[in-house]
């Protein structure tokens, strides 16, 4: 009884070409998946897009913290004519001026995520000396300053910064896991492809064999009158045909096995053995929980998320820039001026600053009004989008669910129907032999056999892709009941 097949038969090209040349690999359908999800050029594909991801939120924590920044002016030289002011003579005058500066400035910033302003803490040093009639030399220093800037009723990016890149991060996170469940599903179809293909191959193979026996039977039997000469003109068409479908089985054979390898990005002339799964995963399950898991673990659901809180950040942004803008600025701190390096660093003088910006919109024939009623109405498109889009995913879950649950009963009764069928035409083949059978019923026979032979690997393929789709639309491990998010670990 073949319930399960070990499909180990050599591929087509391996008929012309010792097998000692090629590399061969023995694949179930979880080596292959591991395969896939390791050394494809999808996964590899996936794991660049969750690392730019990754990188991207790193930036977004280090921009939470401290910076330090130090800003030179090495050398800066001048040599110009510029208009100056003559008090002795009460008139505007060129002058040559000739000059050489230099400065530099190092700066502590931290921006405060609560109300959109920003720290700093500076300390600056400027070297100036004039060339000319008017040499000197002077340095002004600012040992310290502490300051803060912030806008009074403007849009506060930092606010939303903290909302939304977080979630986007996580998105990033639940994107890879679930482009690794894709990736095992486009395995399990490119395995299950070339199950079906070497299946063929070997029923045609068999056939071959088959139908060459039973010609070379009828043409003994037709000496002696036994069948007519119709009938043995019909075991000759049965032989030719078969000869014709294991050419065609052997062309699909290797063109399966190449798109395989290919996909796992082996060497092009891989000779693969492929084994089916020996058992099904006895398990039924619930749509309520599909759908509790889809619901937390999906990243669309997330990314619908993450475009309403950046529509609404559109709709703060726009609202607030249709107003007028106020804007304050405040620093303390101490400087001097000296003519020596020493000297201005000694007996500073307080440095006090304070500034108040306003921006009053008078008149724009309303182009803030047209942006902000714009934004809103996007937010409404987007609200109404992911709704639906909502609805499309948890439809979609429902439905596989399903076809899952039922899919196991159809498995097992392929299972039934192949055993029952190579039954079926072991016996009918025998009667035929021995002249108790004719000729329409040996080819219904074996057309049952290989019909069975299909349904099964179909029926099994279909019940592998339901499983992987449904790992993939909620990220949730039924067969341990575990999230697979929980178990996310990348190692870079």
């Amino acid at each position: 009884m073949r319930r399960f097949l070990l499909l180990a038969i050599p591929c087509a090209w391996a008929l012309t070409a010792p097998l000692a040349a090629q590399q061969s690999l023995s694949l179930t359908l979880e080596r292959t998946i591991s395969l896939a999800n390791d050394s494809s050029l999808e996964a590899f594909r996936t794991k660049n897009m969750y690392l730019a991801g990754y990188w991207e939120y790193r930036a977004y924590r280090a921009n939470r913290l401290p910076s330090l920044t130090l800003n030179l002016t090495p050398a800066q030289y001048n040599r110009t004519i510029s208009r100056r002011y003559d008090s002795e003579q009460d008139v505007d005058v060129y002058r040559k001026e000739q000059s050489f500066f230099a400065s530099g400035n190092l700066a502590v910033r931290q921006n405060f995520d609560l109300t959109g302003g920003t720290f700093y803490i500076d300390t600056q040093l400027g070297y100036l000396r004039n060339v000319g009639s008017g040499k000197g030399t002077q340095f002004n220093a600012t040992p310290i300053r502490l300051g803060y800037s912030q806008s009074l009723v403007g849009y506060n990016a930092f606010r939303w910064e903290r909302k939304i890149e977080p979630l986007k991060f996580e998105k990033v996170k639940l994107e890879y896991i679930y482009h690794a469940e894709q990736v095992a599903e486009q395995a399990t179809a490119s395995f299950f492809t070339l199950a079906m293909a070497q299946a063929e191959y070997d029923l045609a193979r068999e056939n071959v064999v088959s139908t060459d026996t039973l010609y070379r039977i009828g043409m003994q039997r037709q000496k002696i009158a036994a069948i007519s000469r119709a009938d043995l003109l019909t075991l000759h068409l049965d032989l030719v045909n078969a000869r014709n479908t294991f050419q065609n089985a052997q062309s699909s054979l290797k063109r399966a096995m190449f798109s395989l390898a290919s996909f796992l990005n082996m060497p092009k002339e891989t000779h693969l053995e492929l084994q089916l799964p020996s058992r099904l995963r006895p398990m039924t399950i619930s749509v309520d929980g599909a759908l509790t898991a889809a619901r937390a673990n999906n990243p669309t659901l997330l990314g619908l998320r993450q475009g309403i809180l950046e529509a609404e950040q559109t709709v703060d942004r726009t609202r607030k820039e249709s107003r007028f803008n106020a804007s304050i600025e405040a620093s303390i701190g101490f400087n001097q001026v000296a003519g020596s390096l020493g000297g201005a660093y000694r007996h500073p003088i307080q440095q006090d600053m304070v500034a108040l910006s306003l921006s009053i919109p008078l008149v724009d024939w309303g182009v803030r009004k047209g942006r902000y009623n714009m934004a809103r109405n996007n937010l409404n498109v987007v609200q109404i989008s992911a709704r639906q889009s909502e609805l499309s995913l948890e439809e979609e879950v429902i439905m596989t669910v399903n076809d899952f649950n039922v899919q196991q009963a159809l498995v097992l009764s392929a299972q039934e129907a192949l055993d029952l069928s190579i039954m079926a035409y072991n016996e009918t083949r025998q009667r035929f032999i021995i002249g108790k059978a004719d000729i329409s019923s040996l080819t219904l026979s074996l057309n049952r056999q290989q019909e069975a032979q299909r349904n099964y690997i179909a029926s099994m393929r279909t019940y592998w892709l339901n499983y992987y789709k449904i790992r993939r639309l909620t990220l949730h491990d039924f067969a341990t009941g575990f999230s697979l998010s929980e178990k996310f670990d990348y190692n870079k």
